[in-house]
């Protein structure tokens, strides 16, 4: 299996993720070319070699055309609507096209949630720029060319100080870029800037799969992506390597992989405590939350609380569960997981564009099933029942094949 891991030591951003690549290997040339059917005007591309504390590295930038008469605060920041307008009218591929959509759709719930605003009426204001888009949406294409089987990462770290963002002047990490890296290891930094930026969170989020210490590989490739800052001590590079990796077994049938599973049984808490625990499980990564009624000692009526986790998230969730809860002890064991391999692809209904989780097992579609929250918002929208637009989108997706 080829594995692309990221080793964020010094941060990740757009422009770092799409150097590290182009660094990789993957054919600018090519890539200007897939950028092109995107039909965003007004910016041109640049790569070129630059030195990080002595580490040859390459650097992208996105140019915009300041003369260009579509400059100005409507280009800045575009709505969510817009922009996936923008790229589900292009000629890119399915695959680019639904990678990039997840991407904004990431960043668009973090700022919604921030603001207290639905998604369809969210505002981007950096990430809404030319710049953002092309790294964004060139980042999709230049992880399809380079034709990994998966994606892992280090954990990222932070930086410190403030940022200055459209909102106004806030702590590192800035709201959304926090809100994007819920679930993913952070470390701590002294270092005086912001290191990882919305877009760089949002990259992580949707294409890794695994985050800690590099895996088992034969190396096969290294690429470093710069970005635009010079630090004191460390070399403001993103570092890429690819190489072939056993340590998660797919097959054409299934997907495998290992996750943490932690229980523990409560007898003694106020059963009104218990929604509370599962949202802050939830929110904090975790997989799955489950409670399952089980008969205790002194024929006490108890509950059986089980999370299901990713392993780097183990530690954090385990706190989390004995600060919140009545528990004096939690149990942790690992699993294997057998899964259908998966993805969301969209069908068009009357009350609009409907997310669906496809599942094939040795290739054919064996599921399909709408995405709730994708039902519920376009029900609220045209005004009926989430049934109704449910059923249809349930409908549609039959086709999918």
């Amino acid at each position: 299996m080829k594995l692309l891991y990221l080793d964020c030591f010094a941060g990740i951003s757009g422009d770092m993720f799409l150097g590290a690549l182009l660094d990789l290997g993957v054919s600018e040339e090519l890539l200007r070319s897939e950028l092109a059917k995107l039909k965003l005007p007004g910016y041109s591309i640049s790569t070129r070699r630059v030195v990080k504390q002595n580490i040859s590295a390459t650097k992208f930038d996105v140019i915009e055309d300041q003369r260009a008469p579509h400059r100005g605060a409507a280009t800045t920041q575009r709505g969510y609507t817009q922009i996936a307008g923008l790229v589900t009218g292009s000629g890119l591929s399915e695959n680019v096209k639904r990678r990039a959509l997840s991407v904004f759709k990431r960043i668009g719930e973090a700022e919604a949630k921030i603001h207290g605003v639905p998604l369809e009426t969210i505002h981007f204001h950096e990430v809404g720029a030319v710049d953002s888009i092309v790294d964004i949406v060139g980042a999709c294409i230049a992880i399809e060319m380079l034709g990994v089987d998966e994606i892992q990462a280090s954990p990222v770290p932070l930086g410190s100080g403030f940022v200055e963002t459209a909102h106004g002047r806030f702590p590192v990490p800035a709201p959304a870029t926090l809100e994007l890296l819920k679930g993913i290891p952070t470390q701590s930094s002294s270092i005086a800037m912001e290191l990882v930026t919305p877009t760089g969170a949002a990259l992580l989020a949707e294409f890794c799969t695994t985050f800690g210490p590099m895996p088992a590989l034969a190396v096969e490739k290294i690429g470093y992506g710069a970005g635009s800052r010079d630090l004191e001590k460390t070399p403001n590079v993103l570092r890429a390597i690819v190489g072939e990796s056993t340590s998660t077994i797919k097959s054409e049938s299934e997907e495998q992989d290992v996750i943490a599973v932690i229980e523990t049984n409560i007898d003694d808490m106020n059963p009104e405590l218990f929604g509370d625990v599962m949202d802050r499980v939830l929110a904090a990564g975790a997989l799955d939350v489950f409670w399952t009624p089980v008969q205790m000692k002194k024929n006490r009526p108890g509950t059986l609380v089980t999370v299901l986790c990713e392993r780097a998230a183990t530690d954090r969730l385990a706190e989390l569960l004995l600060s919140q809860t009545t528990s004096f002890g939690v149990r942790i064991h690992e699993a294997q997981r057998r899964k259908l391999s998966r993805e969301i692809v969209t069908v068009v209904t009357k009350h609009g564009v409907i997310e669906v989780k496809v599942g094939r097992l040795a290739g054919k579609v064996v599921q399909r099933s709408p995405e709730f929250e994708s039902c519920k918002r376009a029900a609220t929208l045209a005004g009926v029942a989430v049934r109704e637009v449910y059923n249809e989108a349930a409908s549609a997706a039959g086709d999918i094949q």
